[in-house]
């Protein structure tokens, strides 16, 4: 595989919660659920170190057990995180730290994949339209509260109290059964990823994307996916979140184009099989 990524909190003075890394063999993509201002987590670390770590056991895994499904290897690599945090740690938390996941590594004649939460894999078939896979963990009960959040002017109090209250409503249900799943401290929300094989012969490229940099297509529609693969190819990933970023500071009130926040952190691979 040859490789391009690039990745950009969205601001300054934040810490990135997206992480990305490759092998000549494997690759992942992980975006960090983000948790709001004032709400504790249970955990010591922080997202940012959560996704970081669960990035390289993941990555290990995906390049030296085989034997294992890909899926087995997310479980695996939760299970290895999980231990690192320490008794300090109340793993049982709601609110622990927790990430989307896209992971794709070369298995035989066949490019092997996963895609947990609203982050997105795109298939460049060498005939035919792109496919898209991901966003599989929606959350139809919050849809109305979402829409609220939305609508609400952004930086408000109203905005705030609106945006905890949802995230505190999708906290309460997930990896329970009753709503989304998501990489967090328990190993059993990797039987919940979209997993699948597809042939090398049959594919040019694929790329991975955090909702943050999924924007470009999925909220503004600046193009669709087949543009998306092309400006990937020609310019580059970090061309791709430049493009993002320029709408987001052109609708700073988020009023074009409603969405939870201004900015996102964005992340983008592409790689060429």
């Amino acid at each position: 595989m040859q490789v391009q990524l690039a990745g950009e909190a969205q601001r300054p003075d934040r810490e990135n919660e997206d992480f990305a890394a490759v092998s000549p063999e494997a690759f992942v993509l992980l975006d960090g659920s983000s948790t709001p201002p004032g709400l504790e987590s249970g955990c010591r670390h922080g997202t940012a170190w959560y996704v970081r770590r669960l990035g390289v056991h993941l990555l290990a895994r995906l390049t030296d057990r085989a034997d294992r499904s890909i899926a087995e290897c997310l479980a695996d690599a939760i299970v290895e995180t999980a231990a690192l945090h320490g008794g300090r740690c109340d793993l049982a938390h709601p609110n622990t730290p927790a990430a989307m996941v896209v992971a794709a590594r070369r298995h035989g004649a066949s490019l092997e994949y996963l895609v947990l939460g609203d982050s997105l894999l795109v298939l460049e078939p060498k005939d035919g339209p792109p496919k898209v896979i991901g966003d599989n963990q929606r959350f139809p009960d919050g849809e109305e509260l979402r829409r609220q959040v939305w609508s609400a002017v952004p930086g408000s109090v109203e905005r705030a109290a609106l945006h905890l209250e949802y995230a505190l409503a999708v906290r309460a249900v997930r990896n329970t059964g009753d709503g989304p799943w998501i990489a967090a401290a328990g190993p059993k929300a990797a039987q919940h990823a979209e997993t699948g094989f597809v042939g090398l012969d049959r594919l040019h490229a694929v790329a991975a994307l955090t909702d943050g940099a999924a924007r470009y297509t999925e909220r503004f529609g600046l193009g669709g996916w087949a543009d998306v693969l092309r400006l990937l190819a020609e310019s580059g990933p970090a061309e791709l979140i430049a493009r993002v970023r320029a709408v987001e500071r052109s609708d700073a009130a988020c009023e074009r184009w409603p969405r939870g926040k201004t900015h996102d952190d964005a992340s983008a691979l592409f790689a060429v099989l």
